[in-house]
């Protein structure tokens, strides 16, 4: 906590070598055997940890990442609180009308179950034992209209079923095809959301601007003790 009471809370999932998605971090240079520089390359998933979706991501012709506004995915956020949450939960709109405090139209939702103190990310588990939300829960949250909403689980149910590789028909994945399809933009697969303390917070998603692509990593984080 700042002199100011400001606090800032880091909820990015951390890009490195993962079971899911191959990512390789390459270095050159060598700075104690006299090269000037220290040179990183990365090789990694653009919907891999933690990220924000694009509508051309399920939507033909729709807008690639470099088009999303930057005042869709930073600005004021409340937090539904859905930390007692179980394994395999099937969250239906009830839950999440129950679990918001309240706010304005066009403020971004972040959903915080906590998921990641129950199963670590780097495991199946995390994946496939996750909580999930039902078509219902997605009409909910788009009838909010939001500008966009957040995750720090795997919230659509057929996730869980790509990691055997299983494929279901696409209105199954009822967030994806239901809040996009709608121009809600998705923040997906953020963690330590359980260290927010506040309701209200100030929230940063900023995607990297990568022109023509259907999603980017984003470094997410809220800020506390605004007034927002």
């Amino acid at each position: 906590m700042g002199a100011s009471g400001m606090r800032i809370v880091d909820l990015t999932m951390p890009i490195a070598d993962h079971f899911r998605w191959k990512t390789v971090l390459s270095v050159t240079g060598n700075i104690k055997a006299g090269d000037q520089f220290r040179i990183s390359r990365l090789d990694a998933a653009c919907h891999g940890f933690s990220h924000v979706d694009a509508q051309a991501h399920i939507l033909a012709d729709a807008p690639t990442i470099e088009a999303t506004p930057l005042e869709r995915v930073v600005g004021a956020c409340r937090v539904l609180d859905l930390r007692d949450v179980r394994a395999e939960e099937e969250i239906g709109p009830e839950r999440l009308a129950a679990a918001d405090p309240g706010g304005a139209e066009g403020e971004i939702l972040l959903l915080s179950s906590g998921w990641d103190r129950h199963e670590d990310w780097n495991t199946a588990g995390f994946w496939k034992r996750a909580p999930w939300l039902n078509r219902a829960a997605a009409e909910w949250l788009v009838s909010r209209r939001p500008s966009a909403v957040a995750f720090d689980f795997p919230q659509d149910y057929p996730i869980r079923l790509l990691l055997d590789g299983v494929t279901v028909p696409f209105d199954q994945h009822v967030t994806h095809d239901t809040l996009l399809r709608g121009g809600v933009t998705l923040i997906e697969y953020l963690v330590n959301t359980t260290a927010l303390s506040e309701r209200r917070v100030l929230l940063s998603a900023a995607p990297l601007k990568i022109p023509g692509a259907d999603g980017a990593p984003a470094r997410v984080y809220a800020i506390e003790g605004l007034s927002v």
